[in-house]
């Protein structure tokens, strides 16, 4: 019997976002539940493919780094995305690089990957495990 990889989905946590916020123009048409929607879409989605997928919501830092060395040592994941709502959006940019150098740190065998919108998750993941 094989193991399931196992992955960590990081991200913000969708009812602390202020979609009305020009930040967030590269997102048009979001709001929280559809955000919400989708993030629980792709940790469906990835179990259903055979992985161990789960997600991880943040907020912007006050406890997001203590949020994420909780989960990561909970358990050894193969692989860990950081979402493009961490990732893309510039007043995110502190918060982003705190978070990679927290896997960097706690999860250094797991391969780091990012998407660009819910819709290519899986496919950020497929590229690394």
């Amino acid at each position: 019997m094989t193991t399931k990889k196992s992955v960590l989905l990081v991200g913000l946590r969708p009812e602390l976002i202020n979609f009305a916020d020009p930040a967030y123009a590269a997102f048009p048409g979001l709001d929280a539940a559809k955000v919400m929607a989708a993030l629980t879409a792709d940790e469906l989605s990835l179990n259903a493919m055979g992985y161990d997928a789960k997600l991880c919501l943040t907020d912007f830092g006050e406890t997001a780094e203590a949020v994420i060395r909780g989960k990561l040592s909970e358990k050894n994941y193969d692989c860990i995305l950081i979402g493009a709502g961490v990732r893309t959006i510039t007043p995110n940019f502190l918060l982003f690089e705190k978070l990679i150098n927290i896997v960097h740190e706690h999860a250094p065998a797991a391969r780091i990957c990012f998407n660009t919108k819910p819709s290519d998750t899986a496919e950020a993941v497929k590229r690394w495990i």
